[in-house]
């Protein structure tokens, strides 16, 4: 067929259905697949060819038929023939050869491939040698094979015969070794023998070929018995010339179980078991595996190829290369059985002598660590005698503790020049945990050793729930004992740590339990955001009643009379004041939203590290927002110089682990896992263990401060309105503590919204509290990958909400009264896709109705008076189909009428019973004095 026949047949495609069988060439490469149908049924394209097969005719008898058939190269066929060994819909035949074609071409990556003649004398490659599992496997492969994958009857005059099924698949084998080393790719193909496609005669290669031959079709392979017993170099240092010897072993390739010495085959007494041809076969493989290495040509001088007499140096190259190589071509060095091999070198970190025993004050010490190289015999180290007894050698097999041991030269090396340098303690604990080390420019294996191994397995050991302490007055779920547990830990050890748990697992509770437990004198100090400095008071106040709480922030901030308990300020006054609060001495300081000094070149940070503590804890939702800078700047303050310089850091972790391929980063992350595991606590909210402890809904208050502007307009409204009400009775008053009750709370969600301004998006979060908290809690939110939903009762602020998330660049989307009901659920179906992760809405306009569980957060920007309201809105997202946790979070202004509500609420006094009936109503039957006490503004300290 032609090639224009063949390329017309290759894109007309071949079904899997059809039946293939090989057509062997004189040329390997030449050989050709045909596929035809058994059934006889039409095949598809018109680039067929005619094909003799042989077929059953009648019950007994058999004949020549002639059937169409779609014929290919070799290299087009192989893909097909190995998609057709997994395709349930293959014929048997194709299937059977889709083997053989894996077979082929595992063998080709194995290297098995072997240059010869063809009969014509033209070059040709051969798949060899193979070894028994590789011949079992082809046998394998042909006893499978059906009848119509090998009935195209053999050439020639004389009665019908077909190919064996074994030789027709050896046939393939070297068809397809022959066909992929020539490519484009190999170099010099043109005119090149065994490189080009074209047939090369090479008529002075006979010999060669014959030779090469014969050991691929050998029955026999060879291996080579290292024997030391007889040599006195190792007593008495004696006898240079031979260490040893290399004694010849035959193996019989048809049935591995034979094996004999060279010298008992050439004595005759294994003619029975190998054959006649064993001893030239044997002989033949010496001849070979000697270009491999060299010293083995003394065999051949020999009248028997039995046993060589090996140097020092040539002992040595069998331990390196020689055998690398001799294995490659299929000649295995054994060892003697009692020949210790496991002699290993570790590097090894060690204290000095009197340090700490249990890792307490550690990193108090200034002694600088031992980082040496220790060699162990079995995973027994040496003594230094026997380190310099090793150090002393100049031999591959050297004696020790009564036994020959095998020894690479490049742990000599290691014993000659054991000391490696000196480590300071946090270098040395991050090789401990790490378990490597750089030397000289390669990691290698790090082992610690005495007080750092113990502080290293107190490290990385499983958390058990801490008890909690005495004067907490809540109930800390398991995952939060654990959490107290690490920190106790951390704080104890005068480490510090970064507790990265998801938002609503209770990071505030567990470090509050951690100040009682420490019970020290000194007091904590805590760097938060400003709009969480009435979140942390208020949790203190409730969860450890009785420990005094002080805000430093402010005009009127003062440290003066501090004795304990906790100090609360805001990054901005920590920056500001950071040499005052670093004449204070801290019992520990913690760094809330800790992400806010990701960057370590910033201000923050670096006026956040210049106040001293034996304790520092960071608190984040997301320790890693943009790149792994941040997580080094959050611990190399939690833990300074555990991580090194920022450069080195980079240079040694970040770029393999953000850059490298699979296996690279892969290796580096595993690497940067270790190291900082034990300093970092992440749990999520999807962890096994923590989802069940958590009730489907988690509802929390956060309380915020109003700005300068909404302070100031809140008394003045107040003021006003209370002149009037107070003179005022009825219908007139009732409508007068409406309006003004309407007002407060318009100004506590943004002056704007009660000014009526028409504002652009630039400069709102600045003038509101509250706006500022949302970007704190959409941006922790957005980092986890999550989504929300944000609720205000005006229209109004939920407009200033998107334009002003929108120009932050936050994907947002607003639904109200007046969206049309198609883009209502265009809007729908965005956010439930993922598409949009922030959805604001209007409370009236989408507290009922909507199925919107793809939030898992969601934000009541202002407060309704009537709860029922608020769980209606809620209850978008935490509904039938709700598959993740549910958080709520209640923006409450501190001090303001809001405030009161929400105690009330929390209080379930009788007046909150009152608004869950009733709603906003009920509160214009309050007397003056207790609306005035209602909405007046109080001052928080």
């Amino acid at each position: 067929m032609s090639d224009t026949t063949a390329e017309a047949g290759a894109d007309a495609g071949v079904p899997v259905r059809l039946a293939a069988v090989y057509l062997p060439a004189d040329l390997p490469r030449q050989g050709r697949m045909a596929f035809w149908d058994p059934e006889g049924d039409p095949l598809p394209g018109t680039a067929t060819e005619e094909l003799t097969v042989v077929r059953r005719h009648g019950a007994t008898g058999v004949r020549r038929r002639q059937v169409p058939a779609l014929t290919l190269p070799l290299a087009d066929a192989l893909p097909l023939l190995v998609r057709a060994r997994r395709d349930p819909a293959a014929h048997p035949a194709t299937a059977c050869w889709g083997a053989a074609a894996l077979h082929a071409l595992r063998l080709a990556a194995r290297g098995r491939l072997l240059p010869g003649l063809t009969p014509a004398g033209h070059d040709a490659w051969r798949a060899g040698p193979l070894e028994p599992a590789d011949i079992a496997h082809l046998r394998a492969v042909a006893a499978a094979l059906p009848a119509e994958g090998h009935a195209v009857p053999l050439p020639g005059p004389g009665p019908l015969l077909l190919p064996q099924p074994e030789a027709l698949i050896r046939s393939f084998l070297d068809a397809v070794a022959d066909t992929l080393p020539r490519t484009p790719a190999a170099p010099h193909t043109a005119g090149r023998p065994f490189a080009a496609r074209e047939p090369q005669r090479l008529p002075d290669a006979h010999e060669w070929a014959a030779e090469v031959a014969a050991g691929m079709d050998a029955g026999v392979r060879i291996s080579l018995r290292l024997d030391l017993s007889a040599s006195d170099l190792f007593d008495d240092g004696e006898g240079a010339h031979r260490a040893g010897a290399a004694i010849v072993q035959v193996h019989s390739l048809a049935d591995p179980t034979l094996v004999t010495d060279a010298a008992a085959l050439w004595a005759g007494r294994s003619d029975a078991a190998f054959g006649p041809r064993a001893r030239v076969d044997a002989a033949l493989a010496v001849r070979r595996a000697a270009r491999v290495w060299p010293p083995l040509d003394r065999l051949a001088e020999q009248d028997v190829p039995d046993v060589l007499a090996l140097s020092e140096e040539e002992l040595g190259q069998l331990l390196g290369t020689a055998a690398t190589r001799l294995a490659a071509a299929g000649v295995a060095v054994h060892w003697p059985r009692d020949l210790a091999q496991d002699l290993t070198a570790a590097a090894v970190v060690r204290p000095a002598p009197g340090s700490a025993t249990d890792g307490t004050g550690f990193f108090e010490s200034e002694e600088l660590l031992q980082f040496r190289w220790q060699l162990a015999l079995g995973g027994d180290p040496l003594s230094e005698a026997e380190m310099d007894a090793l150090a002393e050698a100049h031999r591959p097999v050297v004696r020790l503790r009564d036994r020959w041991v095998l020894v690479d030269p490049a742990l000599v090396r290691k014993a000659r020049k054991r000391e490696l340098g000196l480590l300071d303690p946090v270098d040395a604990l991050s090789v401990a945990l790490t378990g490597e080390a750089e030397v000289d420019g390669e990691r290698v294996e790090a082992v610690p050793v005495g007080v750092l191994a113990a502080l290293r397995d107190r490290l990385t050991a499983g958390i058990r729930p801490a008890e909690p302490p005495a004067g907490l007055h809540a109930t800390l779920r398991d995952y939060q004992l654990r959490g107290l547990a690490w920190l106790d830990l951390m704080t104890s050890l005068g480490l510090g740590g970064c507790l990265a748990d998801d938002m609503g697992l209770g990071k505030t509770i567990t470090v509050i339990a951690l100040h009682l437990k420490r019970a020290r004198t000194e007091p904590t100090l805590v760097v938060c955001p400003a709009s969480l400095l009435g979140n942390w008071q208020r949790e203190i106040a409730r969860f450890a009643p009785g420990v005094p709480v002080r805000r430093f922030h402010g005009p009127d901030r003062t440290l003066d009379g501090l004795t304990g308990g906790f100090v609360l300020t805001t990054y901005g006054t920590m920056r500001a004041t950071a040499a005052t609060l670093a004449d204070q001495p801290w019992g520990m300081v913690v760094a809330d939203e800790a992400q806010h000094v990701k960057n370590p070149y910033s201000a923050t940070a670096k006026a956040l590290r210049t106040i001293p503590t034996r304790a520092r804890v960071a608190l984040t939702g997301t320790p890693v927002e943009n790149n792994l800078s941040e997580l080094w700047a959050l611990l190399d303050w939690t833990t300074p110089g555990l991580l090194g310089p920022l450069k080195s850091f980079r240079a040694r972790h970040a770029r393999a682990v953000e850059n490298g391929g699979a296996d690279e980063n892969g290796a580096a992350v595993a690497r940067l896992a270790r190291l900082v595991r034990p300093f970092l606590l992440r749990r999520k909210k999807s962890d096994p263990g923590i989802v069940p402890e958590l009730p489907p809904k988690t509802e929390t208050d956060h309380p915020v401060p109003l700005t300068r502007e909404q302070a100031a307009l809140y008394e003045a409204v107040v003021r006003e309105s209370m002149l009037a009400i107070e003179t005022a009775d009825g219908m007139a008053r009732r409508g007068l503590v409406l309006k003004l009750l309407g007002a407060l709370k318009q100004l506590c969600d943004h002056p704007a919204l009660y000014l009526k301004e028409e504002t652009g998006a630039e400069g709102l979060a600045a003038r509101s509290g509250k706006l500022t908290l949302l970007d704190e809690l959409l941006d922790t939110v957005l980092a986890e990958d999550g989504s929300a939903l944000v609720f205000t009762q005006y229209v109004g602020m939920a407009r200033m909400i998107t334009a002003h998330l929108r120009a932050r660049a936050v994907p947002v989307d607003l639904l109200h009264g007046g969206t049309p009901v198609p883009e209502r659920e265009r809007m729908v179906d965005r956010f439930q896709s993922g598409a949009i992760p922030v959805l604001v809405l209007s409370l009236k306009a989408a507290g009922t109705g909507l199925n919107l569980t793809r939030a898992g957060h969601v934000v009541h920007f202002d407060r309704w008076w009537n709860p029922a309201v608020e769980e209606q809105a809620t209850d978008r997202a935490y509904r039938i189909g709700q598959t993740q946790p549910v958080q709520v979070h209640r923006l409450v202004t501190e001090g303001t009428v809001e405030d009161r509500i929400a105690e009330m609420l929390e209080s379930k006094r009788a007046l909150a019973d009152a608004i869950l009936g009733s709603g906003e109503s009920a509160l214009t039957e309050l007397t003056d004095r207790e609306l005035s006490d209602l909405v007046s503004l109080r001052r928080t300290s």
